[in-house]
């Protein structure tokens, strides 16, 4: 059996180093004589743990003390109410650009005056919308800053009047941020970071504490950051590998290096869609995502798609098929994938293309 080339756009792949200290702390959690998943988190053991995971957090982003990291469980799907619960006070308007900006706003819709400032559903997500113009009048504006489905990413930090706010569940990491400029950053660790299980909000703290609304207990990000995020018992094993994992990330040189590699692996890929008369790419050329690489059998090819399925498969290709909302491809290429992975990739689609001409 060759090599496995991991494309899979959640849970994603994840750098060797940090699933081998996985393995070693599930059996003996430093050096306790105790597994991972069975030490109380009230040691000084796992407390040394997240705050050195929250200390990278810090340093791989640059974050400012104007702001907090906390960890927590329920996934990003549940931060959509987190959201709307502690900001959402009169009126708030979100960038509609997939699936899960879509959600997104539907939570905030179900406490409060929330709407679509812009959206690109009229092309099928396929772009970024632009020109739009963000009102001074509301209590925050929320991105999705990668579209996983629809392979579209904003990579720049945007100029905003009122608190913004941003999904950056799948490109958390994967390239420079100003955190400053943001009130809430927060997403699930599975794309970029870490297993499912946990995810990160970066809150800068004097952003809470604006609304007139009773918030639950376990739905306020102050209660979070007052606790270390040991309210109540945290996803230890999560957190854990997102801990190697960020080390991992600051040994290779940080988010700046690995900025440089995606690059790299996004221009290898995207050419040879543009140039293989077999496919074609889904997203607007200046909106394309560096994180997930969405495309298609080129038209008079489509016959092609399940055949060409199979043959990845064949060439030891994992989770190239697309969102089943979708269809078609998608490689998501998230820091751990290497431009070798890409590569290979590449040479099986010029090996079909070949086959097929």
């Amino acid at each position: 059996m060759g090599k496995k080339h991991v494309f899979n756009a959640g849970p994603c792949l994840l750098p060797q180093v940090a699933i081998d200290k996985a393995i070693e702390a599930l059996k003996d959690f430093k050096g306790t004589g105790v597994s991972l998943i069975s030490i109380s988190h009230r040691t000084k053991e796992w407390d040394e743990v997240m705050n050195e995971c929250r200390a990278l957090w810090k340093e791989l982003l640059n974050i400012p003390d104007t702001h907090e990291v906390v960890f927590l469980g329920g996934g990003a799907s549940l931060q959509f109410l987190y959201v709307a619960m502690n900001f959402l006070e009169k009126k708030a308007a979100y960038l509609e650009t997939g699936v899960w900006a879509k959600k997104a706003l539907k939570e905030a819709k179900g406490l409060g005056d929330a709407y679509a400032l812009a959206s690109s559903a009229d092309k099928n997500y396929s772009y970024i919308p632009k020109g739009y113009v963000i009102p001074e009048d509301i209590d925050y504006f929320h991105i999705t800053t990668n579209n996983t489905i629809y392979g579209t990413e904003i990579k720049e930090d945007i100029d905003c009047p009122v608190p913004l706010i941003a999904d950056m569940s799948s490109d958390i990491m994967s390239r420079p941020v100003d955190v400053s400029k943001y009130a809430l950053i927060y997403g699930g660790a599975q794309k970029n970071v870490g297993p499912a299980g946990v995810i990160f909000a970066i809150v800068r703290k004097d952003a809470l504490g604006k609304v007139s609304r009773y918030i639950p207990t376990m739905l306020d990000y102050r209660t979070h950051i007052d606790k270390l995020s040991m309210f109540n018992t945290p996803p230890v094993f999560s957190i854990y590998v997102m801990y190697e994992t960020l080390k991992w990330l600051k040994g290779i040189g940080g988010v700046e290096a690995i900025h440089a590699v995606n690059r790299r692996k996004a221009d290898l890929l995207y050419a040879e869609i543009d140039r293989n008369p077999l496919f074609v790419g889904t997203a607007a050329k200046e909106d394309r995502s560096d994180m997930n690489v969405c495309f298609v059998m080129a038209p008079g090819y489509e016959d092609l798609q399940d055949e060409f399925l199979a043959f990845a498969k064949e060439h030891d290709m994992v989770g190239i098929k697309g969102h089943r909302s979708v269809g078609g491809f998608r490689a998501s290429i998230y820091n751990a994938c290497t431009v070798e992975d890409v590569q290979a990739l590449v040479d099986c689609m010029q090996a079909f293309e070949k086959l097929k001409k």
